[in-house]
């Protein structure tokens, strides 16, 4: 039996292949939900990827995965810096929930080098390219299945 997984994604991470390449990568987004899913499958995780430059149907996720007490990748791409909306609805976490970035935020401009989420996520994995999604699957995929 598969355990269900939300891979959530913030702003502009749709954009991902023409997206600043050079610090984002030249695989595309539909290449990103691929990946996420053919590797949760090898893990027994049953993956559905999402996307939104929506903060509030972000939030939304994040409330129906902990009303359903399941596992969340969460990609908050700029909300990282700044929602604290976001971060209320992540504290209601009833599963784990990991923190993930493509770049490492501290490599970069001062103003990423805080994240909101970080303190209510169970963990945070940054600076590995697409890896960061398998690591942090694969961490989801060792956890226990609750909070």
């Amino acid at each position: 039996m598969t355990r269900p997984v939300l891979v959530l994604n913030g702003p502009n991470l749709g954009r991902l292949g023409s997206r600043e390449p050079d610090v984002y990568g030249a695989t595309s987004y539909a290449g990103l939900v691929e990946e996420c899913r053919t590797f949760g499958a090898e893990l027994g995780l049953d993956v559905e990827v999402r996307e939104t430059n929506d903060e509030a149907e972000l939030i939304g996720w994040l409330h129906e995965a902990a009303d359903g007490r399941i596992p969340v990748v969460l990609n908050p791409g700029a909300f990282t810096h700044y929602s604290y909306a976001m971060r209320d609805a992540a504290a209601q976490r009833t599963a784990p929930l990991i923190e993930v970035h493509i770049s490492n935020p501290y490599a970069r401009e001062e103003f990423r080098h805080t994240s909101v989420l970080a303190a209510v996520a169970s963990g945070t994995v940054a600076g590995f390219g697409l890896a960061s999604y398998r690591l942090a699957l694969r961490a989801l995929a060792e956890a226990p299945p609750t909070r």
